[in-house]
């Protein structure tokens, strides 16, 4: 990314790159993009040029950028109420766990707020543990979980691998994941008998009486968005049942309207005992998190006190934007957008595209909530960049989108598709033309056959 010609980019930038230490990153190697505005699914850089953001940044902003509605409400809030301690209540917080639990499965109607998504999963395994006085926690490879110790030790792809200074009690299991299966499956059936079975045994193995609780994500969103086979969350949710283990649903990326429902557990008819947000309850214009809780699990701290807590838990600036952004989304029909656009522009367009790229091994998704699978070569599935590393191929197609004037999320050998979710099917369709032809790039590394089909 060059430096921008903008003087004031230009000091923002060099202030950036001598004070700024980043995240996931090696700090020399960083050339980051300055940003200076952005409305609806557009972002503006230090010189102007404009981008359609296809990643919701971190996907989160799932009312888009600079809503009015969102930043009128946090510029009331702060003329009124700036802040005030988690253990007064105010209006905003009320309001939004009452907006947060009417979404909900039934049975749910507490909230616990936390600042983040990490936050919220610490928080859930504590109540996890507390609750059934035990300690283990089972969580699946191909996750992504948080930051923060237990968070990090619950997460399944490599980033964990340089945090595991001290064992935080975790085992990992494979979940099911057709396209790269595990159990040798050839169907969803089959994946999902395996993978419930290979989960049961590692529970027998492991000890149920030791198990605290089971976290995954609804739908894995940084590791490569992977809806779970029909039936799969039902039987997990039985083995739970039947061993005395909560079950936590991490909804942090896949909540609040992302998969063209609610709550991603919306999709397969059952409740789990807590489910962790964050990101789109507010779109991430002010850091919030939550861990919705079970009334079961909520009955256990009636007479008990709950050994948690943060300083800014459920901070009226965030909280207010949350009541925003829910409110919004109810008037605007932005989940049933989501759900509209997946169906009738991404799902179609996408499978399509891949009929014309041979890079794409597989598409992947639901709602506005997508991911392309890289390879390089269609009949061994060899991904196109390695496992937990980066490849020119794949860099070059995120280089040429965002020339073009697009912003991609991406993860190893993985293009993620994760706009707002009141994207237009006109910006939709602007962005897929962007990507096809920056995927000529990933084709260009291809290795494997070309079936007729895809040549020319």
């Amino acid at each position: 990314m060059p430096i921008p010609e903008n003087p004031a980019g230009q000091e923002t930038y060099r202030l950036d790159r001598a004070h700024v230490f980043h995240s996931w990153s090696a700090q020399k190697a960083l050339d980051p993009m300055v940003i200076t505005g952005g409305e609806g699914s557009y972002l503006f850089d230090a010189d102007g040029k404009r981008y359609l953001d296809f990643s919701s940044q971190l996907v989160y902003t799932n009312v888009g950028h600079q809503h009015p509605k969102v930043v009128k409400a946090i510029q009331d809030q702060a003329a009124t109420l700036a802040t005030i301690a988690p253990a007064h209540a105010n209006d905003k917080r009320s309001k939004a766990a009452k907006l947060i639990t009417d979404v909900a499965p039934e049975g749910m109607n507490k909230v616990f707020f936390t600042n983040g998504g990490a936050e919220s999963i610490e928080n859930a395994i504590r109540m996890a543990r507390l609750h059934t006085g035990r300690t283990k926690v089972m969580s699946q490879y191909r996750s992504y979980h948080g930051a923060t110790h237990t968070a990090i030790q619950a997460t399944g792809d490599p980033r964990r691998w340089a945090n595991e200074f001290v064992p935080a009690g975790t085992v990992h299991f494979f979940g099911p994941f057709l396209y790269r299966s595990a159990f040798n499956a050839t169907t969803a059936q089959e994946e999902c008998d395996r993978a419930l079975e290979h989960l049961e045994q590692m529970i027998t193995f492991e000890g149920p009486g030791t198990i605290a609780a089971i976290v995954l994500e609804t739908v894995p969103g940084t590791s490569g968005v992977m809806p779970p086979p029909e039936g799969y969350l039902a039987g997990v949710r039985e083995l739970c049942d039947r061993f005395g283990i909560v079950m936590i649903c991490d909804e942090v990326m896949a909540g609040f309207g992302r998969t063209g429902a609610w709550f991603a557990v919306d999709h397969y008819g059952i409740t789990p005992d807590l489910i962790t947000f964050a990101k789109g309850v507010n779109s991430g214009y002010v850091p919030m998190g939550g861990v919705i809780i079970r009334d079961e699990i909520a009955a256990t701290f009636d007479e008990r006190a709950f050994p948690g807590g943060l300083t800014y838990s459920g901070h009226p600036l965030a909280a207010a934007a949350a009541v925003a952004t829910i409110e919004a989304m109810h008037e605007e029909g932005v989940v049933e957008n989501a759900a509209r656009i997946g169906a009738e522009v991404f799902g179609p367009e996408l499978r399509a595209m891949q009929e014309r790229h041979p890079s794409i091994g597989e598409v992947r998704g639901l709602g506005v909530f997508w991911a392309l699978d890289l390879v390089k070569d269609r009949a061994t599935k060899e991904e196109l960049a390695p496992y937990g590393g980066a490849a020119p191929a794949v860099t070059g197609v995120l280089g040429a989108a965002k020339k073009a004037g697009l912003l991609l999320f991406n993860q190893y050998h993985r293009i993620h598709i994760v706009p707002p979710c009141n994207i237009s099917d006109a910006e939709a369709r602007e962005g897929l033309a962007i990507l096809d032809e920056a995927l000529e790039v990933a084709d260009a590394a291809y290795e494997g056959a070309r079936e007729p089909a895809l040549v020319g």
